[in-house]
């Protein structure tokens, strides 16, 4: 049984979890809540119960960096079974279309170069993006039509790293927003003998990499151990130092005047005093301004 709401307690920063197969996000940040008997917890990103690998858990004040985590680059390994299309395009879903043609190595490197840079990528009927309101999978799951308009999505690099014929391993890196599922029933019909996905895992989020999650077993025997601070978050970003005078006028809401050759000339940043993360902000004209502010004692 967890705890009773009045007496979880606040905790600040982040936990890399690698998630399990077969569980969503949001039970496994409630599991970390109970585990840790935390006031406030939230992931950086979903991950579908299929998948399994690297789940930010942000507790606390690190919930406000969870954006800045989400807009970082992502990498998954996965794999492609041809043959099938599925209405999820995973092996969860209903085969909706099927072919007896298999692929050869080469047709699949062929296609290849069409999934990376930046493309039109149509995201799965069964995903998290609203509709009027409405998460889409929702829609999808009371047996309506879900018509998504395509988006610009961004892929740096998309590998092939077995092939059997009736399946293919790739690893992939990509930006915000962007499905690999959609990937799994693009290439499929690409090729002209339907796909889709049977495994993936992700490795990476922005600054956590696979190196860095830990099972639920491993939280069970030892939790505090995995809990790293704050300031984890924001690791992408460039960082700036302050004394606590400029700190107080960012607890402010003030601007600072950043100096030195090293100060950042434009986006984002966060500044940071004696080891502790005071804000994060927007470089303008030579100014740090502040966006959020942390709750931090230093």
């Amino acid at each position: 049984m967890s705890a009773p709401r009045s007496n979880r307690r606040d905790i600040d920063g982040w936990v890399v979890l690698d998630k399990p197969v077969g569980m969503t996000s949001t039970h496994a940040v409630s599991r970390l809540k109970r585990l840790f008997n935390a006031r406030k917890a939230g992931h950086a990103g979903t991950l579908d119960p299929l998948a399994s690998g690297v789940l930010p858990v942000a507790f606390g004040e690190a919930t406000k960096t969870v954006p800045f985590v989400q807009d970082g680059e992502k990498a998954y390994r996965f794999t492609v079974r041809f043959g099938a299309e599925t209405d999820t395009d995973d092996s969860d879903g209903r085969v909706v279309a099927r072919s007896d043609a298999q692929p050869a190595r080469e047709d699949v490197l062929r296609f290849l170069p069409n999934f990376v840079g930046v493309i039109e990528q149509t995201p799965p009927a069964y995903s998290a993006i609203k509709i009027n309101g409405e998460r889409a999978y929702d829609i999808a799951r009371d047996g309506e039509t879900v018509e998504l308009a395509a988006r610009l999505v961004t892929i740096h690099a998309l590998e092939l790293v077995s092939f059997s014929g009736a399946e293919a391993t790739f690893e992939t890196r990509c930006g915000k927003g962007t499905y690999v599922r959609a990937i799994a029933r693009d290439l499929g019909r690409l090729i002209g003998c339907f796909g889709h996905v049977c495994a993936l895992r992700r490795t990476r989020v922005g600054p956590f990499s696979e190196a860095d999650a830990v099972t639920l077993a491993s939280l069970e025997e030892d939790a505090a151990q995995a809990m790293r601070r704050v300031e984890a978050g924001l690791m992408e970003l460039p960082r700036v130092s302050v004394d606590r005078d400029a700190a107080a006028r960012l607890r402010r809401g003030q601007s600072i005047l950043l100096r030195g050759a090293d100060a950042p000339a434009e986006g984002s940043a966060y500044a940071a005093c004696g080891g502790v993360v005071i804000a994060v902000g927007a470089v303008e004209r030579g100014e740090l301004v502040p966006g959020r502010v942390f709750n931090l004692p230093f």
